[in-house]
């Protein structure tokens, strides 16, 4: 045993020997520092010789020599441009793959001023001062860089087998001067790497060189920034005349109420000492828009899927139609409409809660999917997926469910209980079915694409100015391809087919919902004509589109071997995620919905062991579609039915939730779903759809460097865009929302005609 130990300690320090003999070359060679430099411009400089070749730019050649020569001579001008430039930091097994160095640094370069002279622990450092201190103390001025810095993000695909199993893209920020172009550095680039792609046998391929402070885009030179202007202008006009004259008018009529009711005082002083035959007749004193306020407002049916043209009871009135028109633009009166505590007869209070609460869940979801694109721990990722809660986030697809089915049951509900008080009829009446269906059909259609193209048009045109902004001048390249796709293909939008093309070809990627919805209403709008006079034909073609959506959802996930939760949620978007005849399923459930409650005009009487089985059975088919698939693999069969009926099976979860809540059985869950406070967020959430991703992308793509992400800043970020989206919303909604409809109403062809 002795000697074993013996021979076992020497052998020990045979190999503590031989590891501290070859723990210098096992630093040198396998450092992941050193493999990962891939644009130093040390380098650069010993291998100018043979760079300067590929360079085409004259001017490029000679400041590259001269920042080499500064780089020599320590120069601070010089050292801050290396220092502005990004280098690998750390984090690279963890998602890092933006060094992005400091694109601010890099740009004030040039705005030193190299003649400012200041005390030795005055103020700032010499380094941001324009001083430096030799070791012996003495005081010299810096020189100015003989050139302007220009910012370079060159992206490139790196794939070292024995580093990383799949290639990563990276993005490298270089501070190099502002006269080379982007083909000098791309070049540069290809060059410096490919003696090293020899040596160490890894793959790097240079894909493109963005230079952000190039300044190519100009606002002033795009012609829809000037139709944006124009039509900003024009609304600013009208939103200030309409609050103008809705102030005036309001004062007026309260001084003709003061002035009512003290003729009423004086009328009756004079009947109690006996002059009763002294009288006022101020019964048409006040104009009838005191009686019509409400009515004419956006409390009644504030929302996207609204499309009842719904009479206005107008009486004999004093105000004029383009009157009327100008108060629609009233900010005071459209956002009293907006934060009104009161809902309209054919609303039920229920929606407001579930479309706000879907909204917010929209919100989380591209919240994360978006600041997780742009951050130096993408593999957090990863980590977070593996948690319980995170199905939350990974199953947000459900929240767009939600839209579309109460998008399908207002549809319904509204329709049939304005056909019941022959509103319909009267719109054509002396026509026969064909020709009255036709036009009821005309006349939705018609409706609805005036009640959201407005606000839709202004948003688009927004997204597409800013996505061309920043596409030049972000240091990140944007999420999708809007700033090349809108100018080509924003008639898509408008005529709201985008879904029906390639999701490359997309502009306002978000815009699908509006596309799809908007083609759901089209069909349900069919459905709905044909079911007031042949309810089982439109019932068994409900039945068809459903079948149908589930076969083809079905054979599309079985055939791509769709996986869910263990692919990408919106790995099949193209496929699956946005295409109409994949998602109609929850509207036509919502529909359905829409109809049995119009029936029993919201009265069901249910036993109370029917109302808990109910709200069991709802529970639990919503907790198991977002939490059930926890830990859980499906094989090829099972993914392709899950996909297939999933997102109907939501739907019916949410109708049990919205006929309890409207027959008396919802209980806490109708207090907080009809709770007052949620009104005003409800009415704003197709505004917040339209710009919440705005806002995200602003805060991503204003960024100089990568986020770091954690759970508390990831909640941060939720919040802020939560707050910040709707307060957009709200602006967007009183400027082009609110006032179209209420002008749909005042123009409404079943409007009373005036006397």
């Amino acid at each position: 045993m002795v000697c074993f130990r013996q021979f076992g300690n020497q052998h020990l320090e045979e190999i503590s020997d031989n590891a501290t003999d070859h723990v210098g070359e096992y630093i040198s060679h396998n450092r992941v520092r050193d493999l990962l430099d891939l644009f130093n411009i040390a380098s650069v400089s010993l291998a100018w010789p043979k760079i300067a070749h590929d360079v085409r730019t004259p001017n490029c050649s000679r400041h590259m020599m001269e920042y080499f020569r500064g780089l020599a001579a320590e120069k601070i001008w010089a050292m801050k441009m290396d220092d502005a430039s990004g280098h690998y930091t750390a984090g690279f097994f963890y998602g890092n793959n933006y060094w992005m160095g400091s694109i601010n640094l890099c740009s004030a370069i040039a705005n030193d001023d190299a003649e400012k002279v200041m005390k030795f622990g005055e103020g700032n450092s010499g380094l941001s001062s324009g001083i430096n201190y030799k070791h012996d103390g003495r005081r010299i001025r810096n020189e100015k860089s003989p050139f302007v810095p220009g910012f370079f993000v060159i992206k490139l695909l790196f794939h070292m087998q024995n580093l990383t199993h799949v290639p990563r893209t990276l993005y490298i920020g270089m501070c190099l001067p502002s006269s080379c172009s982007e083909e000098d550095v791309q070049a540069i680039a290809k060059r410096l790497n490919e003696d090293k792609n020899d040596l160490h046998g890894q793959r790097t391929t240079i894909l493109d060189v963005r230079s952000p402070t190039k300044k190519r885009y100009e606002f002033t030179s795009d012609p829809t920034f000037y139709i944006l202007l124009v039509t900003v202008i024009c609304v600013s006009c009208l939103l200030i005349a309409g609050t103008i004259y809705d102030l005036i008018l309001t004062q007026h009529i309260k001084k003709r109420a003061e002035l009512k009711a003290k003729s009423k005082e004086l009328a009756t002083d004079l009947t109690a000492g006996g002059l009763g035959c002294i009288t006022y007749d101020l019964t048409n004193v006040m104009p009838n828009r005191e009686k019509n306020e409400k009515s004419r407002g956006l409390n009644n049916n504030n929302s996207d899927e609204n499309l009842a043209v719904e009479s206005l009871d107008h009486q004999e009135e004093s105000l004029g139609i383009f009157a009327e028109m100008l108060l629609s633009f009233s900010v005071v009166t459209n956002f009293k409409a907006i934060c009104d505590s009161s809902v309209g007869s054919d609303t039920i209070p229920s929606i407001h809660g579930l479309r706000a609460v879907s909204m917010a869940w929209v919100i989380l979801g591209h919240t994360c999917i978006i600041v997780f694109k742009y951050s130096d721990n993408m593999d957090l990722r990863k980590t977070v997926e593996k948690e319980f809660w995170f199905q939350t986030i990974s199953n947000g697809a459900f929240s767009v469910d939600t839209f579309f089915f109460i998008s399908g049951f207002l549809v319904a509900y509204i329709y049939f209980r304005t056909n019941a008080k022959g509103k319909l009829e009267k719109l054509s009446k002396g026509v026969n079915e064909v020709t009255a269906g036709a036009l009821h059909f005309v006349g939705l259609v018609a409706y609805r694409f005036m009640r959201l193209t407005a606000p839709y048009l202004f948003v688009l045109g927004c997204v597409e100015l800013l996505m061309k902004y920043f596409e030049q001048y972000s240091v990140f390249e944007p999420p999708t391809m809007d700033h090349a796709n809108c100018p080509k293909f924003w008639w898509r939008n408008v005529l709201y087919i985008n879904t029906l093309f390639p999701v490359e070809e997309m502009c306002m990627l978000w815009s699908w919902y509006l596309a799809n919805d908007t083609q759901f209403y089209i069909i349900g709008a069919v459905i709905l004509i044909v079911a007031v006079r042949h309810l089982r034909i439109a019932a068994a073609v409900v039945s068809a589109i459903m079948v149908s959506s589930w076969a083809i959802t079905g054979l599309v996930a079985y055939s791509n071997n769709h996986i869910p939760n263990s692919d990408d949620p919106l790995a099949l978007f193209d496929m699956i995620y946005d295409k109409p005849w994949t998602r109609i399923g929850p509207y036509m459930i919502g529909m359905c919905v829409g109809w049995i409650l119009f029936r029993t005009n919201c009265q069901l009487r249910m036993s109370r062991l029917t109302v808990v089985l109910g709200w069991m059975m709802s529970s639990a088919v919503g907790l198991y579609l977002i939490y059930g698939l926890y830990g859980q693999e499906l094989n090829k069969l099972g993914g392709a039915a899950y996909s297939s009926l999933s997102h109907s099976a939501w739907a019916l979860s949410l109708a049990w939730i919205i006929i309890a809540c409207s027959t008396g059985h919802g209980g806490y869950v109708n207090t907080f779903l009809s709770a007052p406070c949620i009104y005003p967020f409800s009415r704003a959430t197709y505004c917040a759809y339209l710009v919440h991703p705005i806002v995200i992308r602003i805060m991503a793509l204003n960024s100089t460097a990568p986020l770091h992400l954690g759970t508390d800043s990831m909640m941060v970020y939720f919040f802020g865009q939560l707050v910040c989206s709707y307060l957009l919303a709200f602006i967007v909604s009183l400027s082009f929302e609110a006032p179209v409809v209420t002008m749909l109403k005042i123009l409404s062809p079943s409007r009373k005609k005036r006397i």
